[in-house]
Parts: structure tokens; sequence; C-alpha cells
């Protein structure tokens, strides 16, 4: 969850909330529900402005486990990670919603059941 990787962000730099809002020029209510996931579909602008805030890029936002030996991914699996997060962010751009894009899998799941 995007919400989560900004907490986390922003404890590991021992930021407040009401510091990483003011930081980044966003309101400190709409951080709070980004954070605990009540609002859960983010502008690209206001990524860009947190990540900015947390100096970070957005991809490290968008992706919940950096890539290394540890957590077992290959040079690959990073690859095909940051494809999806580029899509992920096209998709946003584009004004494709959350919702849209469920409906979207939905129907690529049943359009497979149905071959």
């Amino acid at each position: 969850m995007i919400g989560h990787r900004i907490r986390a962000l922003r404890q590991e730099r021992k930021l407040s909330l009401s510091e990483l809002a003011e930081r980044a020029g966003v309101a400190k209510s709409y951080l709070s529900n980004m954070e605990r996931d009540i609002q859960s579909n983010p502008s690209i602008q206001f990524l860009e402005k947190i990540s900015e805030a947390l100096h970070v890029s957005v991809d490290d936002i968008l992706q919940n486990h950096p890539a290394d030996a540890a957590s077992g991914q290959t040079g690959n699996d990073t690859a095909l990670d940051q494809q999806w997060a580029e899509l992920v962010r096209e998709a946003m751009n584009s004004g494709v919603s959350k919702e849209q894009f469920r409906e979207f899998l939905e129907f690529n799941k049943w359009r497979a059941n149905q071959k």
C-alpha cells in the first residue's frame, strides 16, 4: 500500500506528519488519510511532492520493498518491477481510476475462464 510506504519512509526520516505535509506543501489531513488508507488514489503530483520532501524517487514510494539479494529478487525481477511502476504511473496520469483498472482485471479473468 502506498500510504503505508509513505508512513514508513516518513518515520525512517523521523518526521512528524505535520513536518512532512509542510515540507511537501500538501494538506496534513490528506496526507494523514493517505497513510491510513482512507484516501488511496493519489495523483502523480502528490507523489512527486512527497517523494521530493522525503528525498526519494516516486518509484521508492510505489515499490513495497527494495530489490536486493535478501529479498530473492533477480535483476529481471527488478526490471519488471520498474516496468510495472511505470505502467501504474502512466495509468494514473491518463486518468484511469483504481476501480476501472480492477474492472479491467476482472474482465480479463472472466475472458480467460471462457476459453
